[in-house]
């Protein structure tokens, strides 16, 4: 597997996010599409990339300490392996309080329409973005956090 880290812009001053797939999910354009948006938002955004396995997305959030770690998936698998991963997250005494957001294709059946999104926020996840929604409620949660997130 290769993995992939996008630079950012040195001037930027914003939040530091990280951005990632589920272990499952091999899809990018979503990836890049959110690291566009948040660093026209004026945040500094590491992109994990696709496929990327539970421990390697814990081990690079406990290295960098992100404001914010956003979890995309497109492939319908976004349910189950992000209850996994954001557990792990949650684990960890220093990503605790990190604010983790989770969006995209969240299940293969369509049409979940929040049904699992009272579960995934009871998992650990602090905002859940089903694809139906667009993207405003997300740039609207981004734009309601503060410049900088306490840990």
């Amino acid at each position: 597997m290769e993995l992939h880290f996008y630079a950012h812009p040195p001037e930027t001053t914003g939040l530091g996010v990280v951005v990632t797939s589920v272990a499952s999910d091999a899809h990018t354009w979503n990836l890049v599409y959110l690291q566009l948006l948040l660093e026209e938002l004026g945040h500094r955004v590491t992109n994990l990339g696709a496929c990327v396995p539970d421990q390697l997305v814990v081990d690079e959030c406990r290295a960098r300490r992100p404001d914010l770690i956003v979890i995309s998936t497109v492939n319908g698998h976004g349910f189950v392996d992000g209850k996994r991963v954001v557990s792990s997250l949650r684990g960890c005494p220093e990503l605790r309080h990190t604010p983790i957001v989770i969006g995209g294709k969240l299940g293969i059946g369509g049409g979940e329409h929040g049904r699992g999104a009272r579960e995934l926020i009871e998992a650990g996840f602090d905002a859940v973005f089903e694809e139906s929604v667009g993207i405003v409620s997300f740039r609207d949660f981004i734009q309601s956090l503060p410049s900088e997130v306490t840990q």
